[in-house]
């Protein structure tokens, strides 16, 4: 019976020390306090790859950015959007989001909207990997706003090039 016990509280204790560090370690990336966060990204753009500015399919890659908050609209500018290779794009202008609005960053060159919710990077180089890359999206100061890795065989189950992030 003692050594019953010993065994049981031994248990316990490891049981018990196990579910604190469960508890720390959260199931899921970060989550930041951020209205703006990246939804989802096309990452593999349909079609064969081709960078040319003039008929090449850079535009049809890209990164959807979404204002979460119920109530506040947020300014792009300032925010920066980078890959794991240090490939970069600052939201040099104004580009306001309402309240559960969008804006797809796309590649290529193009003429940006608000109407059409759309920024182009004015690059025709593809920014994310098709297999897999990390995508790092900053507020205007720095700090981290969502970041997300992928790769193509654990997120993209479905192999259309698009994984989605947040509803």
């Amino acid at each position: 019976m003692i050594i019953r016990r010993t065994v049981s509280a031994a248990a316990t204790a490891a049981a018990v020390a196990a579910l604190a560090l469960t508890a720390a370690i959260p199931a899921h990336a970060a989550e930041y306090s951020s209205a703006l966060k990246i939804k989802g990204v096309q990452y593999d753009a349909p079609g064969r790859d081709s960078n040319e500015c003039s008929g090449g399919n850079t535009k049809n890659e890209y990164l959807t950015i979404k204002n979460y908050s119920k109530k506040s609209k947020v300014n792009l500018k300032g925010y920066k959007v980078r890959d794991k290779a240090g490939n970069t794009f600052v939201f040099k202008s104004n580009h306001i989001l309402e309240p559960g609005d969008y804006v797809h960053l796309r590649g290529g060159r193009g003429t940006d909207s608000d109407g059409k919710n759309v920024v182009y990077r004015q690059n025709c180089n593809f920014m994310w990997n098709n297999d897999k890359d990390t995508i790092y999206f900053y507020k205007p100061g720095g700090t981290p706003a969502d970041i997300h890795a992928y790769t193509k065989k654990a997120h993209d189950k479905d192999g259309n090039g698009y994984i989605k992030y947040h509803g």
